[in-house]
This record gives structure tokens, C-alpha cells and sequence, in this order.
């Protein structure tokens, strides 16, 4: 993103625009170890369990399925410590888990080893997708929050499509059709997934070390009424009269309240709307289904008639399609605004959706099947996966806002967790082969449409307005 050092926001304040990019990227270098670790798992499936000699259901399942536990643990607790010990801590830990989980897993001798590493790199997932986004929305000025918030979204691709063609590489090496035996004896069963696993360990580390830097939220600051330290941040990003006009909006939301939070606090009348809309976007993010798209490509393409070998290659264009729109994103967020980006990609996913449902069915596989999985992609890349961040980022009130994202961040993780559980459950149980996921794909179309419906009705549109003009209109 290519930007002078000097633009102006709303109200003409001189903002130091490459200051807020490189925070914002320190930052958001939490969501590429986030996209990395997620996905470099699903390339890595069939020489680990070979290794370990994976041969039950469970034991497979619950490798692939095992971080997701130390995603729900991070969320659950991002909330509190993020309020009690500030953003930029937690931003510094995630990055300790990032590296020892890389490290640990890479040198696994035993599944038991193996799956602690992996639930202790999920629990570094569940804190960065929280802190990151909410880190750089509390940094940012309103105009811009949208554009530097997807920063974050940006680098998720960015570390998907790095594990997938570090995937790609490895397992390209391999012929398309081997056995168990085959793969014991090969390098890249000994070896070669170890070093998928490994080589997130040297941006973990750059994270880690690049955390301490980067200055605290300005806004957490004021909450411990360390308001010099604050207004020291602000002036960093628009100068003096930018840092006393922010500094004392953000008091005035926070004045005559208590510092401590209670969970309990979340569940008032004023606040319930806005936290059922928190959490409604992160169930919609997963459960529309775009996710069993990259966490089981392989049934996917392979239904759809492609071979193991095309399979891989397939899963690096979605990753390349997946990155390109989130760019797109990033240059429509802040002037389109984020309800209308919502509307285009649930309903662009409705339709798309239909259409997959429909071939499988009749069972007319081609080329035609991956073109529509990759616009499935771009609709998700440019709507719902980093407007959802964006949104739930900044609609809670700022005295309550890591609270209310660790709830909503928790319910996206559960979700998809029931999402990655229930997708091979569905195919089975709604048909054999390609007909159980037409099936399936039409289940998807339908909660696309109900999310099209509700995201029309019930979401107010958040683009240019500041954390606290927005404090002031959502609670009533």
C-alpha cells in the first residue's frame, strides 16, 4: 500500500500515515502466523499420520481438529488479560507461543508431544485474532480504520497461501498415488512435514521481538488514567491538536465509569443488541461455509472429478484468488462501506453456492467447478472474511471492548469448530459421493441467505465514524 507520510483524516488533522502502516503490520504479522498455522496442518495430514501411525477416526480427527481446543482457550481468556495486562503484551505472547509451537511440533518424537505443540500454537491463534484486529482499530483514525484494520485480513492470506505452496512444494514430490509404507520411507514422511511445521517458527520470532516496539494502545492507556503515555501515542499519529481532540473524546466515553469489568456487564439490555450482532457475524463468518473449502480441498476438487496432484495445484489458485480479493478489500472497505460489502459477498455466496450444489448433483464435474470455487473465494476474500473483523473490532464500546471481542471471537472459533466437525458428517449423512455434497453445498446456500436477510435488516453501517461516535449511537 503505497501512501505519502502525511494525509489528512475527517477533520484535517496531519496524520503520519507510514507510522500507522508499520504498527499496524507489526500487529497484523499476528494474523499471517494465524493463516500459516491454520492451514499448514491439511498438507501435512498424510506424512504426520503416517509417522505416528494415525489409523483410527478419533486419532485423525483429532489431530487435525486439536488446535482448534487451544483457539477456544485463547479466546476465553484473550478478553480478560488483554483488559488487565494491555494489547501489546498480549501481542508479545502470542508471538512466544507462535515460535515455541512452531519448534515444538517440527521436533515431535511422539503424537502426545505433537499435540500439545499444536494446542499451544491454537491458543496463539485464538489471542492474536483478537488482540490484532482490536490493537490496530484502537490505533487507527477513523477514516483509515477500515483500509489498516484488513491490514490484518491481508496477512491471514498471505500465511495461508505461504503454507499452501510450502504444501504444494513439498508434497509435489510425491507421486500422486502411494501407500502408507511409501510415504514411512520417504524423505518427506521423516522429514519434509517437519519443516512445514519448522519454518513458522522464523516470523513467529520476528514477531515476538518486533512486539516490544511498537507502542501501547492509546486507548487501553487512558483506561489505566496513564494519560501522558497516551497522548504521547497520539501525538506519534496526528501531532499535538490531533492527540488533545482524540485524547479527550476518548475520556469522555470512559467518564464516571468503574475501571473493572464484569463478564456480567455484557449481558445488559444497552449492550445486548450490539453484542448478539458481535456474535452473529463471527458464527456467519464461518458457518457460510467457505472454510471446508481449505480445510478439506482435497474431498472438495476430488469429487468435483480432479486428481490428487491437480487437487494440490487448485488449492494454490484459491489461495492466490483468496489474496488478490482481500486486496480488493482493503481499497473498498473504507468507500463502499462494510454493510455493503457484507450484502455483496453473502449474497454472491448464496448464488455461487446454488450452482455447486447443482453440478454435484448432476454430477457435471470440470473445469467449470473450480472457476466457481475460486469466485467463491474472491466474494468471501472481499466481504465477509475481513469486514467481519473489521466490524466486531470496533463496535463495542471501548471500556468493554476486549471483553466483548474475546465473547465473540470464542463463538467464531466454536463455530468453526462444529463447522470443520460436521462437514464430513454431513456428506455422509446426506447422500453418498458427490450427491451428499450437493447436499451440503445447499445447506450453505440457504444460511447464506439467511445472513443476506438479517445483515440487511439488522447492521448499521460503522465506516468513518470514530470509536466513540460509534460508543454513542449503538448504545442506547
Amino acid at each position: 500500500m503505497n501512501a505519502p507520510n502525511n494525509l489528512s483524516d475527517d477533520n484535517s488533522y496531519p496524520l503520519r500515515f507510514s507510522y500507522l502502516i508499520l504498527i499496524s503490520s507489526v500487529a497484523a504479522l499476528g494474523g499471517f502466523l494465524f493463516g500459516y498455522d491454520w492451514v499448514v496442518i491439511g498438507g501435512a495430514k498424510p506424512f504426520y499420520e503416517a509417522y505416528f501411525n494415525l489409523t483410527s477416526s478419533f486419532e485423525i480427527g483429532w489431530a487435525m481438529s486439536n488446535a482448534l481446543v487451544g483457539c477456544l482457550i485463547g479466546a476465553a481468556l484473550s478478553g480478560y488479560i488483554t483488559d488487565r495486562f494491555g494489547r501489546k503484551k498480549m501481542l508479545v505472547l502470542a508471538g512466544l507461543l507462535f515460535t515455541v509451537s512452531a519448534v515444538g511440533t517440527s521436533l515431535s518424537e511422539s503424537f502426545t508431544c505433537f499435540v500439545w505443540a499444536r494446542i499451544l500454537g491454537g491458543v496463539g491463534i485464538g489471542l492474536a485474532s483478537n488482540v490484532s484486529p482490536m490493537y490496530i482499530a484502537e490505533i487507527a483514525p477513523a477514516k483509515h480504520r477500515g483500509s489498516l484494520v484488513s491490514i490484518n485480513q491481508l496477512t491471514i492470506v498471505i500465511g495461508i497461501l505461504a503454507a499452501q505452496i510450502t504444501n504444494w512444494l513439498v508434497a509435489d514430490s510425491m507421486p500422486a498415488d502411494v501407500t502408507t509404507e511409501y510415504i514411512l520411507n520417504s524423505w518427506n514422511g521423516q522429514f519434509g512435514w517437519r519443516w512445514m511445521f519448522g519454518a513458522e517458527a522464523i516470523p513467529a520470532a520476528l514477531f515476538f521481538v518486533l512486539a516490544w516496539f511498537i507502542p501501547e494502545s492509546p486507548r487501553w492507556l487512558i483506561k489505566q488514567d496513564l494519560d501522558n503515555e497516551a497522548k504521547g501515542v497520539l501525538e506519534k499519529i496526528g501531532g499535538f491538536d490531533y492527540a488533545s481532540d482524540q485524547l479527550q473524546s476518548i475520556k469522555n466515553t470512559l467518564k464516571n465509569e468503574a475501571d473493572k469489568v464484569h463478564i456480567s456487564e455484557l449481558w445488559k439490555p444497552s449492550l445486548l443488541p450490539i453484542l448478539a450482532i458481535g456474535i452473529g457475524l463471527a458464527v456467519f463468518q464461518q458457518w457460510c461455509g467457505i472454510n471446508v473449502i481449505f480445510n478439506y480441498a482435497d474431498e472438495v476438487f476430488t469429487s468435483a472429478g480432479y486428481s490428487i496432484s491437480e487437487m494440490l495445484f487448485n488449492i494454490v489458485l484459491t489461495g492466490s484468488a483468496n489474496l488478490i480479493f482481500t486486496l480488493v478489500a482493503m481499497k473498498t472497505v473504507d468507500n463502499w462501506g462494510r454493510k455493503k460489502l457484507m450484502l455483496i459477498g453473502a449474497g454472491g455466496l448464496s448464488v455461487i453456492y446454488l450452482l455447486l450444489a447443482f453440478f454435484y448433483y448432476t454430477q457435471m464435474v470440470g473445469v467449470h467447478m473450480l472457476i466457481l470455487v475460486v469466485a467463491a473465494i474472491a466474494f468471501y476474500a472481499m466481504s465477509l472474511a475481513p469486514v467481519t473483523w473489521v466490524i466486531i473490532s470496533e463496535i463495542f464500546p471501548n471500556r468493554i471492548r476486549g471483553a466483548a471481542m474475546s465473547v465473540s471471537v470464542f463463538a467464531l472459533w466454536a463455530a468453526s469448530l462444529v463447522l470443520t466437525y460436521t462437514f464430513p458428517l454431513l456428506n455422509e449423512g446426506l447422500g453418498e459421493g458427490s450427491k451428499g455434497t450437493a447436499l451440503t453445498f445447499g445447506l450453505y446456500a440457504i444460511i447464506c441467505i439467511v445472513g443476506f436477510v438479517l445483515i440487511r435488516q439488522r447492521l448499521p453501517e460503522t465506516k468513518g465514524k470514530s470509536l466513540e461516535e460509534l460508543e454513542k449511537e449503538l448504545v442506547k
